[in-house]
């Protein structure tokens, strides 16, 4: 019988019970309904939702990365706050270093920064230490933020002509960074005296690459540098990981240039891509990072995902180099480079 059609008379009264939505079909479920795209998208949603809540796994120590590329409007800014975000949302403790005079990571973050504020500019001619100078980030428990000032800006030529002025940075953070899980430092997009103080500082070297044409312009040069720190000033550094941005599915161009990094960098490149979201480039008008100022936003959850990846590959990688390895009758080694008999 129809919904809608009345009963005939005299017949019984029948309480007729529309049938529910089966929401198991957004989860994956039965039904034809899994296998459509608003399907596939939620349940990608819902699942990144509910491992956004679980803690992710703590390095054994201080992981510093440096987050560069000197072309500009990649989102290296918008990457460092938001990837720092995610980390200290999953448990971690973690420092924003905003070494680019715009001081836009600190403005996201809503620290203090003006003028008056002591800065990273006097931490670098060593007036003030990180101690006096970090801000906590206030809605986000475990985030932290050493902001940048307008000061900063003459940097460059004040370090010219300083003792050490590679690594006065590096000297500000040995004595700061046992309490922390994290270190991101925000770079200003150039090659100068201040990215190379981050270049000398951190061990890990983060790149975002904006899904478009000019993606790859500055990359060359940008790895030479780091090339050139490592051969003279920090042997440490190294790419770890990089970060494709700006990622638009509707376009082939997107595609084309995510599987070009991905074939240069197999290792480097993370599996997470984050997408264009108006929701981003809202979020620091307000002052706030994308993962407070709407959680459950594509952008969000890609940045939230990205930083699992950081942190679990890094776990991945402890707990190979700690499986104890027989090398010979009696003797056993723990390494990863060792060969596993099995």
């Amino acid at each position: 019988m129809p919904y809608d059609e009345p009963p005939a008379a005299g017949a019984p009264d029948i309480h007729v019970v529309r049938p529910e939505l089966d929401t198991d079909l957004l989860h994956g479920g039965r039904g034809r309904a899994e296998d459509t795209p608003i399907a596939r998208e939620a349940e990608a949603a819902l699942a990144a939702l509910s491992r956004s809540s679980a803690e992710l796994p703590k390095p054994s120590r201080t992981r510093t990365f440096v987050v560069a590329n000197q072309k500009g409007g990649v989102g290296k800014t918008t990457t460092t706050v938001n990837i720092a975000a995610g980390l200290a949302q999953g448990g971690s403790k973690v420092l924003v270093v905003d070494l680019d005079p715009q001081g836009n990571a600190s403005t996201a973050l809503n620290v203090d920064h003006h003028s008056e504020i002591p800065s990273i500019y006097d931490v670098l001619i060593e007036r003030y230490s990180m101690d006096e100078i970090v801000q906590p980030v206030s809605d986000i428990e475990g985030l932290f933020c050493a902001p940048a000032t307008i000061d900063l800006a003459g940097a460059e030529i004040e370090l010219v002509s300083m003792v050490a002025r590679e690594s006065r940075l590096q000297r500000a953070l040995s004595v700061y960074h046992s309490s922390m899980d994290y270190i991101l430092i925000d770079c200003p997009p150039s090659l100068g005296l201040l990215t190379v103080n981050a270049m000398v500082a951190g061990d890990e070297v983060l790149i975002p690459i904006q899904c478009e044409y000019y993606a790859l312009e500055g990359l060359g040069q940008l790895l030479r540098n780091i090339e050139l720190v490592r051969a003279h000033l920090n042997p440490n550094l190294h790419v770890s990981t990089i970060l494709l941005t700006m990622y638009d599915a509707r376009t082939r161009l997107a595609s084309q240039v995510a599987d070009e990094v991905r074939t240069h960098f197999p290792d480097q490149v993370l599996r997470t891509s984050v997408p264009r979201s108006v929701r981003i480039s809202e979020a620091p008008s307000y002052m706030q990072t994308v993962m407070t100022y709407d959680p459950a936003s594509t952008g969000a959850l890609a940045y939230r995902e990205a930083a699992r990846e950081i942190a679990e590959r890094w776990a991945a990688r402890e707990k190979v180099s700690r499986i104890p390895v027989q090398l010979d009758e009696g003797s056993t080694h723990v390494g990863i480079d060792a060969e596993v008999k099995r």
